[in-house]
């Protein structure tokens, strides 16, 4: 595998992102298509369901990736308890899940200078931060 950067760090299912969403999202279409011209309790009754498999789809996602960055967030607050010079360590409860996600992609050698920028308000999100990364840690499990 490549080595992963800011601009390749992004992960894609293949099946959710480039099947599942374009089919869901032509069936919405379709259905409110045949609605429109066919209008019946049916039609509109498929118009429902289409929308609610495809909010299914989308809030399992969101459920995923919330559980991932929990997960992110204490294994980065263990990491930063155990990296952070003791004057930062007091500060890490500071620090939101967004900041978090976006510090785990720095080395543990970068990971107090970038800290301390981070505490004194010099970067905000977790793009903003990942962008500042001089030598970029995989995350090739992230989903």
């Amino acid at each position: 595998m490549a080595d992963q950067t800011y601009a390749t760090h992004r992960q894609y299912v293949p099946l959710f992102h480039f099947f599942a969403i374009p089919v869901l999202a032509i069936n919405v279409l379709v259905q409110i298509y045949i609605a429109v011209r066919h209008f019946s309790g049916w039609s509109v009754w498929n118009v429902v369901v289409a929308l609610a498999l495809a909010a299914f789809v989308f809030t399992a996602r969101g459920m995923v990736t919330r559980a991932q960055d929990r997960i992110i967030r204490l294994e980065e607050t263990l990491r930063l308890q155990r990296v952070l010079p003791p004057d930062l360590r007091g500060r890490i409860g500071e620090l939101t899940t967004g900041q978090l996600v976006g510090l785990r992609f720095c080395t543990d050698a970068e990971l107090p200078e970038l800290a301390r920028a981070v505490f004194s308000g010099d970067y905000r999100g977790r793009e903003d931060i990942k962008k500042r990364i001089k030598t970029w840690r995989p995350d090739t499990l992230r989903v």
